[in-house]
């Protein structure tokens, strides 16, 4: 396997999401891996991957975490170093234009999608094989563990509106020795704000190991029971520009070049 780039699957809708699979993909070659699009319509098993991204998008369908759906959340536009802010201004025209066929185009539920992905992160912890949740992917974890979901965050924000952006202006902070603060390097850091849920209740055995300053809305999360399974509330994929974020997915592919086969 050491001799090889690890395939990494990474999922997604049917139809937008093309943007968050090019900045992800590229990601992973960043890091050594081999990128392996996945979604309902192109399905693969996880005796094809050596590790999983389960991606961002569409809201997970309440009902799988006993809820009934609720009118989803319209989120509030907000307005480093300074070659990563350069960096930004740069990656600016293609992240906005991305993201914009991809918003145009996403659902609000999809639930074969869900089903996708809650069968291939059950193989993937059987198998104990590297597993890495964005955004909704995070959620999805949450759930698969029994956790649940607040389906709308506007009241967290009474006196400031909700960022919505692609660019690191949310404070997070991390919790001290836990793994995604190792592997970031430090307990306190900017990142990305692209969702309208987030976690409530967390699943069996999860651990809460990020949350946004002042609202304690939880952006990270991890299981102590497997060598890689994190989720984060960002999405790193697109700030690809930030060192710190990058090594999120080479911590990936060194997990996924020691997995056992399926």
């Amino acid at each position: 396997m050491s001799h090889k780039r690890p395939k990494i699957g990474i999922t997604g809708p049917d139809e937008g999401g093309t943007g968050a699979w090019l900045f992800t993909a590229l990601s992973i070659l960043l890091a050594g891996g081999k990128p392996v699009r996945i979604t309902v319509k192109s399905p693969a098993t996880i005796d094809e991957l050596d590790g999983l991204i389960i991606g961002g998008g569409a809201d997970v369908e309440p009902l799988k975490y006993g809820q009934e759906r609720i009118e989803k959340a319209v989120l509030a536009k907000d307005s480093r170093t300074v070659f990563e802010w350069i960096l930004s201004i740069l990656f600016f025209p293609l992240y906005w234009l991305v993201r914009y066929f991809q918003h145009t185009k996403s659902a609000q539920v999809d639930t074969d999608r869900d089903d996708l992905e809650l069968q291939l992160l059950r193989d993937a912890l059987r198998y104990k094989k590297p597993v890495l949740g964005i955004c909704r992917g995070m959620q999805l974890m949450n759930v698969h563990f029994n956790g649940s979901l607040h389906q709308d965050i506007r009241g967290y924000y009474t006196e400031t509106p909700q960022v919505s952006s692609i660019f690191p202006k949310k404070r997070i902070e991390l919790k001290e020795g836990s793994k995604l603060s190792r592997i970031l390097k430090t307990t306190v850091c900017n990142v990305n704000a692209l969702h309208n849920q987030a976690i409530d209740t967390p699943g069996d055995g999860v651990e809460l190991v990020a949350k946004e300053k002042n609202t304690d809305i939880t952006q990270g999360l991890e299981h102590p029971d497997y060598s890689f399974v994190i989720g984060v509330q960002w999405h790193p994929e697109y700030l690809i520009q930030v060192r710190r974020q990058r090594w999120i997915f080479k911590e990936l592919i060194k997990c996924a070049k020691k997995a056992p086969t399926s």
